[in-house]
């Protein structure tokens, strides 16, 4: 194999420039770099210490799988607090006190932050326990809650 030779993941006309400073597998991040980034070229790379495919993705946008996570997000918390116990204190203190925007600020407000601190506490969970164990211990909280409100109900 020759040393200046091409990677197999990339063609001839590809190749990063023979004449260059910079090893080759930096030479070919720089190459890649480039082609998925608006505003990266191998000139800016040259004055940065390493070099990082990554940098780029913050210019893209949100990609469709962001936004099917903020669709189901939005639906299934939608959905459960239709009707629910938040959603009826809101209507009374909102016939109670004739000022709806203000009731509608407290309570947005409120949410945010409830689901700031769920956003927050899932994240802390999610760096210490697999997703599995999250998944089977929320079931077993969940069913102990429904056995102890039909037990309530029953007995």
């Amino acid at each position: 194999m020759k040393l200046d030779s091409v990677p197999p993941n990339l063609s001839a006309s590809d190749s990063p420039t023979p004449n260059s400073d910079l090893p080759q597998h930096l030479q070919v991040q720089i190459k890649e770099a480039s082609k998925s980034c608006a505003g990266f070229t191998p000139e800016s790379a040259k004055l940065s210490v390493s070099v990082n495919p990554d940098i780029c993705h913050e210019e893209k946008g949100l990609k469709p799988k962001h936004w099917a996570i903020f669709g189901s997000t939005f639906v299934t918390i939608f959905l459960a607090e239709i009707g629910d116990k938040t959603q009826l204190a809101i209507l009374l203190m909102t016939a109670e006190s004739r000022n709806p925007w203000i009731v509608f600020a407290g309570a947005g407000s409120a949410l945010i932050a409830t689901s700031l601190l769920g956003v927050l506490l899932g994240r802390w969970l999610a760096n210490r326990i697999a997703p599995r164990t999250l998944e089977r211990a929320a079931g077993a909280i969940l069913l102990a809650i429904s056995a102890v409100l039909l037990w309530e109900v029953l007995g």
